[in-house]
């Protein structure tokens, strides 16, 4: 165990965060995004038990966003004729995101296919257990300072 790394954080995905460079991206997937299937690139670990909110605080209280992107932060758009109302965990996303980076967390919305793509080529996929729907979020590393 090691101080001020929150519990939360697995050796394997302390691990995996600690080998990310800038630019990297990580995709913290809720519970029904094909992890597995996606991961062309990149390295999946398993956050089972634990949802989307709670990893994006502790991974945010480890690493920064990038700031030399407009918005280092992506989330899936609501499907055209989906009859669900804007998701209640954007707004989580949002206070959590103010928290840590609050001059800085500027939000992309992409249609699902083209968030598919790009989760393709991130360098992370952390797969939780989230039940929210539209709760996948690609966050963008920065310089660690």
């Amino acid at each position: 165990m090691l101080r001020g790394i929150p519990n939360i954080i697995s050796p394997d995905l302390l691990c995996a965060l600690a080998k990310l460079g800038h630019g990297d991206e990580v995709v913290i997937a809720d519970g029904n995004f094909p992890a597995d299937t996606m991961a062309e690139k990149g390295t999946v670990i398993y956050a089972a038990g634990h949802g989307v909110p709670e990893i994006l605080r502790a991974i945010l209280s480890l690493l920064p966003l990038d700031t030399y992107t407009e918005k280092p932060v992506a989330l899936m758009k609501l499907v055209e004729g989906d009859t669900c109302k804007t998701p209640e965990i954007w707004g989580t996303y949002e206070r959590i995101l103010a928290e840590f980076e609050p001059e800085h967390h500027e939000i992309e919305f992409m249609d699902r296919f083209d968030f598919y793509e790009r989760a393709k080529k991130a360098s992370l996929i952390i797969a939780t257990s989230e039940t929210a729907i539209y709760a996948n979020i690609l966050i963008k590393k920065g310089v660690v300072l």
